[in-house]
């Protein structure tokens, strides 16, 4: 016999989308380094594609600067090329097994187009949000349907999951508007 919605594994869903939309943002390059903007970079090694992380140790030895240190000096050349074709905009400079790749100044078109894209890193973590509470309100229906709750029940319970939707997109955009601010910062 259900009793309606579980509240904890839809904070839970909830929560997991706002921790996707924090690991977008990392990766979105604002002014400084960060060892996260190399995160989307994979790297051809070993016959299959990798993660940069787990062929190399990614540092921040200046603000203006990343510093990668490749593990298997046969992975120079793969690192340096993944890095380059990533359309992140990065040219590395290669001294023997370490990459140094300084970051240019953003323009201010850049910014807007960064802007843009933590956008549309928001949006998907809404449409995700969204979706964990369509399973919540179907939940709280079917179990008034099947007679497991009042129709009572099945009101506060669906105005419940709405109240920790819109908690969770109120956060969302405040996550957002803090990185517009960090992006557009000159």
């Amino acid at each position: 016999m259900s009793t309606g919605v579980d509240f904890k594994d839809l904070q839970r869903r909830m929560d997991g989308a706002i921790a996707a939309f924090k690991h977008d943002l990392a990766s979105l390059r604002t002014g400084r380094a960060s060892a996260n903007l190399l995160d989307p970079v994979q790297v051809q090694a070993y016959g299959a594609p990798m993660p940069i992380t787990q062929v190399a140790t990614v540092t921040v030895p200046e603000p203006r600067m990343l510093s990668v240190s490749v593990w298997d000096k046969q992975l120079v050349g793969a690192v340096d090329r993944a890095i380059r074709e990533s359309n992140l905009g990065f040219n590395p400079i290669v001294d023997g097994t370490n990459l140094r790749i300084p970051l240019p100044e953003l323009n201010e078109q850049r910014r807007k187009e960064l802007a843009k894209i933590a956008h549309q890193y928001a949006e998907s973590a809404k449409v995700a949000t969204r979706h964990v509470r369509r399973d919540g309100m179907e939940i709280a229906k079917k179990a008034e349907k099947d007679g497991d709750i009042s129709q009572d029940d099945s009101r506060v319970q669906s105005d419940r999951v709405q109240k920790i939707t819109d908690e969770t997109i109120t956060m969302i955009d405040g996550l957002l508007a803090e990185k517009e601010a960090e992006i557009m910062q000159v």
